[in-house]
């Protein structure tokens, strides 16, 4: 009663909230700045006389019901309660706006509900700021009501009854009802009854429906905008008639439309969200002339899969149905009945349904005479709020968004999910309703051609040699490649490799013939691979460092015609080859490892031969290389000429030219090569190729590099992040710098722009060996943002890059999807695995060319606005644990933001495989366990439990590891790449212990005692999480009021919550008191300031210890 003027004497009643006015208040209590649940108007006046009025009228309304004069009390209590106070006049604060500025603006910043809070503690919940316009001579008032006591209904009510009043009818003012009587109704309730109800519709929701990536790009820092679009009558009324002859509502039908909003943006069936129900159906007689607070948020959960339209509009109608019969349950209480943790969102979109009358919307803004509407803003809590406004007749969707999600967005995909709706309706009711889009047709024409608007000319009927032919003809004396001292100019490379050519055709290859070659990084190795396409066949690159059984599988798969080989390969190949498979090998350097080729090589004619008489085409093969199989066993990716033509000419990316100088560093069994060689080589430059033990030397390779001129650079992520700070001395030279293979860190991209010398092009390539080396770029232009994953950008020319669903639709800008990638790099298929192949390359349905594949890459991606692609890792790297689907991308993008982390990897392994000498208790469960792989900065010591409770700070329990490996090196593919399955197991000093630990300090001590008696436990760990013991968020606002009794500290609950552990509650704790410490010292040694004599300070600022 202290806080209330006039005490006790003040309050008429007192009595509990209910509870989605505690839910409100929590969230009240949660925000540190602003709030959410204000509702703003702006209202002009055409004289002050005629704002007094109102103003006068308002108050009126005011004294008449108890809600209007009702404030909310927390502090020092158990639980909120609310009172009604005897006499709540309306403070109404002049505002004084500066000159030549736009006044309603003005005044809206200076009330806007982002910024600005009004007092619950006092009555009424109402805040009235004045002020005068001059330059049009009239009067503003806004006003802000808290949603605590009232809703959208309440404010109707109370405009009726102003308007009332002002037409001086106040006589005709309906009787008065309490709402007290209304609380008292809804605690009557049984809780069971709603538990039972709950249990029955959430028991398996483990995560909630996130559409548009909307858990990732919404912050409450985020600005909420809003777009309005009306439905055209047609549809307005075609939604009707089929409600009529259904036997629905017509809300049935939007809550349907909304479900395959969500289900198509978030790739899910199984769709929970949010629905606002009015109320007041089960609170009894007069209910709806009652004011206060009644509308309620309850969770809607529809079920799509493999059901038709009429099936899921008539569930739906049942599910609505039931729910109204607990439309005061509290929504706390609904998300206890489902598997999701307690601490996150049930769901984070809102569907709120409502009636209101078409000469509402008009009052709304022609009041009465004299008094217009300027602004009427009203917002929840949530993402993404789509209200739909029924008017009898029409319909008018409203959406509330962070901006950066677009609120004109979701309007246009419910107004196109409700168009898809009436049309299966009208013609197809049996439908599977996931087969209705609900992508406008605007987004789907820009994510599949706008997007993809990539066509350019490039010699497309060209052969790769005959690229090669052209150049060797204009400029025979050019050179074209150096390896060490050794050098071949475009004339003698030709020549050579048309002596090579020659005898291959004398052996029998012919079009699409599998050449394999085995020779380390070299020119007869160049000379090798381009003999073998002037013969027409395919060559098969075979890494010499292989393990003997995979060259062994190679070349059992591959069968070639000829093999192809340095001398010093020639023993152990030999060995390899399938018995009784008279297999011709062709030593293509001399026998002592010389130059010296075979004689009956240089007696072979040295003219082009004659692809037309060979029979060649583009669409022959090029090359295969083997990749990485899921089984084990490596399948062969079956290249034609002109996909290394779309990737090489005219690409849309790197303009190689005869002046540049390009960097062979890549093993030939991998297609980093593809882009290295013939980049040079079609293009008239030189290829620098670079020896295995100078690439294995950071210092020589630098060198290598520098000696040569190089002018383009490809490396692997992995190779790129070693030898980063060697290398800055090359940057300055470069027109192009290439990475990829791996997901880039933005952190080692900021080094390089921080460097005196770039390179011209910084560039992140991606593209699975299936597209032809790249199917999309990104120029990495500085400063570059940390804290956001570098994009791997646009398709390059002539290709298409598709997102899809797993019904195989284009999902929208920012949603996840797998990339398909389409165009003329897309590859042939896989080498003797015609199944895969059918499974891997499919028939691309978006483009217009006949026969046209796509390849379904197994990757994750999502479109960004700017038509940039942000990569979101690999299908099969999203994992769900504990019933929570979790990017292990994501947590390791957090881990390279703590301290001392220079890079990091995480795996979800199984606890049997992790096992000590890789043996399983039989009898043990088999769980998984997220493991991070670090790497430390600059040899900091990295301690488990420190990094975990960094990362703490911002991911959710579930997706924090439970163990940390520290490693010096990450292991590495012969290809550059992650090799994960080299990572260790990790040993004891890794994990995370989570087991009971008994509090330590006087403060847990003492904080453990009121988790104890709040949560009714007999013992709480040091460790223990106050949501996983059953708290709630309610709950806080008793430990809070515990913790200032018992800590004389006043700790934020928003501080509580961001901090849920015991211990690091105590830490809070701890830290205000040692502020609330430093402020008394700071009052106490103002106060002895203040008592001293004039000289007695002086003596203390000249130093005088006497004094």
């Amino acid at each position: 009663m202290d806080i209330i003027p006039d005490g006790a004497s003040q309050v008429q009643d007192i009595y509990p909230l209910s509870p989605l006015q505690e839910g409100i208040l929590f969230h009240y209590l949660t925000q540190e700045q602003g709030d959410t649940y204000l509702l703003h108007s702006l209202l002009a006046f055409d004289s002050r006389n005629r704002l007094d009025e109102f103003l006068d009228a308002l108050q009126q309304v005011i004294d008449r019901h108890d809600i209007l004069r009702t404030a909310v009390y927390w502090q020092g209590l158990e639980k909120p309660v609310q009172a009604v106070w005897r006499n709540a006049p309306l403070d109404v604060n002049l505002f004084t706006p500066t000159a030549g500025h736009d006044v309603p603006a003005q005044l809206q910043a200076h009330t806007d509900p982002r910024r600005h809070r009004i007092n619950l503690n006092q009555a009424p919940l109402f805040a009235a700021d004045i002020a005068h316009d001059p330059e049009q001579d009239e009067w503003l008032l806004a006003l802000r009501f808290h949603h605590l006591v009232c809703d959208h209904m309440t404010l109707e009510l109370i405009l009726a009854e102003i308007s009332l009043i002002l037409q001086g009818n106040a006589e005709n003012l309906p009787t008065v009802l309490p709402y007290r009587n209304f609380i008292a109704q809804t605690l009557n309730v049984p809780k069971e009854e709603h538990e039972a109800y709950f249990r029955t519709q959430l028991a398996d929701i483990d995560e909630p429906t996130a559409p548009f990536g909307i858990l990732s790009v919404a912050s409450p820092d985020d600005t909420i905008t809003e777009n309005n679009l009306s439905l055209n009558p047609d549809l307005a009324e075609a939604i009707r008639s089929h409600a009529r002859r259904l036997k629905v509502s017509p809300g049935v039908l939007f809550h349907v439309a909304w479900a395959q909003v969500l289900a198509q943006t978030s790739s899910r069936d199984d769709v929970v969200f949010g629905s606002v129900l009015l109320g007041r159906l089960q609170g009894g007689a007069g209910a709806d002339q009652i004011l206060g607070m009644f509308i309620n948020t309850l969770p809607v959960r529809i079920s799509l899969a493999n059901q038709t339209v009429q099936d899921v509009i008539q569930s739906t109608y049942q599910n609505l149905m039931a729910l109204l019969e607990h439309e005061q349950a509290p929504l706390a209480l609904a998300q206890s009945c489902s598997a999701m943790a307690q601490s996150g969102p049930l769901f984070s979109t809102l569907l709120n349904y409502r009636h209101s009358q078409p000469s509402e919307t008009h009052t709304a803004r022609e009041l009465w005479a004299g008094i217009r509407a300027i602004l009427t803003k009203e917002q929840t809590n949530y993402p993404v709020t789509l209200s739909v406004d029924d008017f009898g007749t029409d319909f008018s969707l409203t959406a509330q968004t962070v901006a950066s999600l677009d609120p004109a967005r979701i309007t246009h995909y419910l107004m196109t999910a409700l168009q898809g709706l009436v049309a299966a309706l009208d013609h197809h009711p049996r439908q599977a309703i996931l087969d209705i889009p609900v992508l406008p047709e605007t987004e789907r024409r820009q994510v599949l051609i706008d997007f993809n608007a990539t066509q350019t000319d490039f010699p497309q009927d060209a052969l790769i040699h005959q690229l090669f032919e052209a150049r060797a003809a204009n400029h025979p004396e050019a050179i074209a490649a150096v390896f060490e001292d050794n050098t071949l100019s475009y004339g003698e490379l030709n020549c050579r490799a048309n002596q090579l050519a020659h005898h291959l055709i004398a052996l029998g290859v012919q079009p699409d013939d599998p050449v394999a070659i085995c020779a380390e990084r070299s020119l007869e190795m160049v000379v090798g691979l381009l003999g073998t396409l002037k013969a027409g066949g395919a060559y098969v690159p075979l890494d010499p460092a292989s393990p003997a059984e995979r060259l062994a599988c190679m070349l059992e798969d591959a069968t070639p015609v000829v093999l192809l080989a340095q001398s010093k390969q020639v023993d152990r190949l030999s060995c390899l080859i399938p018995k009784g498979c008279a297999l011709p090998v062709v030593v293509i350097d001399g026998t002592d490892g010389t130059d010296a080729r075979e004689p009956c090589l240089a007696e072979q004619p040295s003219h082009n031969p004659d692809a037309q008489a060979l029979g060649l085409t583009s669409r022959h093969l090029a090359y295969v290389i083997y990749t990485s199989g899921s089984t084990g066993q490596p399948k062969g990716v079956m290249v034609e000429h002109r996909s290394v033509n779309r990737l090489i000419i005219n690409n849309g990316y790197a303009n190689i030219t005869a002046d540049d100088c390009i960097a062979h560093c890549a093993n030939i069994a991998f297609d980093a090569s593809t882009w290295e060689i013939w980049a040079a080589l079609l293009n008239g430059g030189c290829l620098h190729i670079v020896s295995q033990p100078v690439l294995l030397d950071p210092t020589q390779f630098r060198d290598s590099l520098i000696k040569g001129k190089v002018t383009a650079l490809w490396l692997t992520v992995g190779l790129f992040n070693e030898y980063l700070d060697v290398l800055k001395p090359v940057f300055g030279q470069l027109r192009y710098l290439l990475i990829g293979g791996d997901v880039i860190d933005p952190r080692k991209i900021q080094h390089v722009q921080s460097a005196n010398l770039q390179p011209a092009h910084f560039i992140n390539g991606y593209g699975p060996t299936e597209t032809t080396t790249f199917a999309t770029t990104y120029a990495m232009v500085a400063p570059m943002d940390i804290h956001h994953s570098i994009p791997i950008g646009r398709p390059i020319a002539n290709t298409r890059i598709y997102i899809l669903d797993p019904r195989g639709r284009p999902v929208p800008t920012g949603v996840s999807g797998e990339i398909h990638i389409g165009g003329a790099g897309v590859a042939r298929g896989y080498l003797n695995r015609p199944e895969l192949t059918a499974e891997r390359f499919l028939p691309d349905p978006f483009s217009q060319d006949a026969g046209a594949r796509m390849y379904k890459s197994g990757d994750l991606g999502r479109w960004l606005p700017d038509g940039n692609i942000e990569y979101l890792g690999r299908n099969d790297l999203q994992i769900k644990l504990r019933g929570f689907r979790i990017e292990l991308g994501e947590i390791e993008a957090r881990l390279k933001q703590c301290h001392g982390i220079q890079d990091a990897i995480v795996l979800a392994r199984d606890t049997h495989e992790d096992t000590q000498e890789g043996r399983a208790d039989e009898n043990a469960a088999v769980q998984k366990r997220l493991v991070a792989y670090l790497l430390p900065h600059n040899g900091a010591k990295l301690i488990p439990a420190d990094v975990h409770q960094q990362l703490a700070q911002y991911l959710a329990d579930y997706m924090l590891p439970s163990a940390f490996v520290t490693l010096d090196s990450f292991p590495l593919t012969p290809n550059g790449k992650l090799d994960r399955r080299a990572l260790p197991v990790p040993d004891a000093s890794s994990l995370v212990v989570h087991g009971y630990e008994a509090p330590d300090s006087d403060e847990e001590i003492m904080l453990a005692q009121i988790w104890q008696d709040l949560l009714g436990l007999t013992q709480v760990g040091r460790h223990d999480h106050f949501f996983e013991l059953g708290g709630h968020s309610l709950m806080l606002v008793q430990l809070a009021t515990r913790i200032q009794d018992e800590f004389l500290v006043d700790i934020p609950i928003s501080s509580l919550f961001l901090f849920p552990q015991l211990s690091e509650q105590a830490g809070v704790i701890l830290t205000a008191q040692m502020e609330a410490i430093g402020e008394n010292n700071m009052v106490s040694l103002q106060n002895t300031l203040d008592l001293m004599s004039e000289d007695e300070l002086m003596a203390i600022l000249g130093g005088d210890n006497n004094k």
